[in-house]
């Protein structure tokens, strides 16, 4: 097992991957930026070491600079959470020649399945299915738009190297196509440094599943189960839950042999997920996988009593892993709805600032991973994301119910969160019976702003309902196999009287 592991990261994670090396004995090292010197990881940590200014490309994405310090310390594994330099393979290979074990998948892996369309190529050869596509780069416009009229309108334009829709665009209308390709080219070459495109056949209205793998080096994989991303914004999730209301047991089944077999196919070791697109007739598609741990592992957590960061470390170190598939039984039902400084009822403007007064929850069967503490400052300079709330509850009525308590005792003075805006969505009816999909923010979120902001549009109580609407409203039980008898169709999703928000504390 390893003695000394350096965080290649800040705020929440590095305080989770800090709990983990903790538990494990391991000595942890944290690195920060000059914008971070109070961060809570820092307060936390015996051994701190700056490694830059302020902007992520002078520190957290500086890799000389995060060597340097593993090395002069003796660590001997870097773990380099989410974000940042956690799918570089450059990183990962550079850290392999410095006899400093990547805590993630090899550098091969990392860039063969970094790079969408080759991931895509690499899921048909494997009978994994994917969405109908052009094969391989898209050289331009011209050629993606014959590709386009083959496939058929709409489509989707994405970056290879893309991730967190970024470098995306939806094509409705040929007319907009050659446009919308070199916009998200451009994105592309800004964002990743990187400008090979490919295009989808656009599936409208879908779901959006993810299944969590864990694979060791000694030819174990093992799925622990799904988490259902569909609530989500410009395809940055908002809110996850597992499991998916929306799969039957023979569909999840299905889709986490896929994940295995895709999984199997990559030569993939160490913490990954599978995510699909489900399409409003029961078929699912491959669309990418995320080669680090995600953002939302806590649900999985929770319902399947694992620690996947310790699971992680260990597996890193060689070590087979702790479970078989046999051991893997999902328990209840789990919510995650990340809290996030910024203002939806300005555009969603980040909102960095000093944090003042500050109230987490608790109680039986809440989790909050954060890197808040009272009088912290939040930097302007790094996303959004300050906490992540998490609930878990026998079934998905009562998780819903205890996020809610848990979203009104949240309570961040200072800084605007969407903190309201996702109190609002836990009492919207769509969310409440599980008959949604990625176009519900689109499609509500005039009205939840309204709503977060305490105030009630006319079309507000008219889509609230009342307890014995709702009932009418339920889905049957063959729209949603997964959760009959939870109870969830007769739960009343009036708004919610507006509580006190971080403008009003």
């Amino acid at each position: 097992m390893f003695k000394r592991i350096l965080i290649a990261n800040r705020g929440e994670i590095a305080v989770r991957i800090f709990r983990a090396c903790r538990e494990l004995d391991i000595e942890p090292i944290v690195v920060y930026s000059e914008a971070d010197r109070e961060a809570l990881h820092v307060q936390l940590a015996e051994h701190a070491y700056c490694i830059g200014p302020a902007p992520s490309a002078k520190s957290y994405l500086d890799v000389d600079a995060i060597l340097t310090v593993a090395k002069n310390t003796g660590c001997d594994a870097i773990h380099p959470g989410y974000g940042f330099l956690s799918e570089n393979a450059d990183f990962a290979r550079r850290c392999a020649e410095e006899g400093i074990a990547f805590i993630g998948p090899s550098a091969d892996v990392i860039e063969r399945m970094g790079n969408k369309a080759a991931a895509r190529e690499l899921m048909k050869s494997a009978g994994v299915p994917v969405v109908p596509g052009s094969d391989g780069d898209v050289p331009n416009a011209r050629v993606g738009a014959k590709i386009a009229e083959k496939i058929g309108y709409p489509v989707l334009i994405k970056a290879a190297a893309g991730g967190g829709g970024r470098g995306m665009r939806k094509v409705f209308d040929p007319a907009d196509f050659e446009t919308l390709f070199e916009e998200a080219r451009a994105e592309s070459r800004a964002c990743f440094n990187d400008d090979e495109m490919y295009l989808e056949k656009l599936v409208l209205n879908p779901h959006h599943i993810e299944f969590q793998i864990m694979a060791d080096a000694h030819g174990n994989v093992v799925q622990l189960g799904e988490r259902d991303c569909s609530i989500q914004r410009r395809g940055q999730k908002m809110i996850e839950e597992t499991p998916a209301r929306v799969l039957s047991p023979e569909l999840r089944a299905q889709m986490g042999e896929a994940a295995v077999a895709a999984a199997r196919a990559a030569g993939y070791v160490n913490a990954g997920t599978i995510e699909f697109v489900l399409d409003p007739s029961g078929a699912f598609y491959f669309i990418e996988m995320n080669t680090r741990i995600q953002v939302e592992h806590p649900i999985t957590e929770i319902v399947t009593a694992t620690d996947l960061v310790r699971e992680q470390i260990r597996v890193a170190a060689g070590l087979t892993l702790s479970f078989t598939q046999d051991d893997i039984h999902p328990n209840g039902h789990a919510i995650e709805c990340r809290i996030n400084a910024e203002d939806p009822s300005h555009g969603f403007m980040p909102a960095p600032g000093h944090v003042g007064f500050l109230h987490l929850p608790g109680g039986a069967g809440v989790r909050v991973d954060s890197g808040l503490y009272a009088g912290c400052e939040l930097p302007p300079y790094y996303d959004s994301l300050i906490a992540k709330l998490i609930c878990w509850a026998p079934t998905r009525l009562e998780a819903i119910k205890r996020m809610r308590r848990a979203l009104e005792e949240t309570i961040v003075a200072g800084p605007v969160t969407n903190v309201d805006l996702l109190h609002q969505i836990m009492y919207h009816p769509q969310f409440v019976r599980g008959a949604y999909d990625t176009s519900f923010i689109d499609q509500n979120l005039d009205t939840l702003v309204a709503w977060s902001a305490g105030v009630e549009p006319e079309e507000a109580e008219a889509a609230a309902g009342s307890t014995a609407e709702l009932a009418e409203k339920a889905p049957a039980a063959d729209e949603a196999p997964a959760a009959a008898g939870d109870g969830t169709a007769a739960e009343p999703a009036a708004p919610a009287t507006p509580v006190a928000t971080e403008k009003e504390a």
